[in-house]
């Protein structure tokens, strides 16, 4: 019965009533497509500006990362010529001392 009683209230309305409804409707979707875009256009542009500054920061870490890298790098080619340097050495002198005892031996 309520679903009668209701058609028959819509029936009654006037038909320019109706027109200003759904153009006032038309409008208000309008207005908050308006919205919409704007918010997500000011949504694109904050995450564009976030997406920037991670960059540089990202950018700028890697940067420190390469000079540690650098220095890093250095520093083994530095122990590895001391060690080169230290093995020869050592080389050297036990080379020494077995031709010293070689000769000792000998006579």
């Amino acid at each position: 019965m309520a679903d009668e009683s209701e058609a028959r209230k819509i029936m009654t309305k006037p038909l320019p009533q109706i027109l200003d409804e759904i153009e006032e409707s038309i409008k208000l979707a309008n207005d908050a497509a308006k919205n919409a875009r704007a918010a997500a256009l000011e949504a694109n542009k904050a995450g564009e500006r976030a997406f920037n500054e991670a960059t540089r920061v990202a950018n700028e870490r890697i940067d420190g990362v390469e000079k540690i890298a650098q220095s890093a790098l250095q520093l083994a080619e530095l122990l590895k010529l001391a060690l080169v340097n230290g093995i020869t050495a050592v080389d050297k002198k036990l080379t020494e001392e077995t031709s010293a005892k070689d000769k000792a031996a000998k006579q």
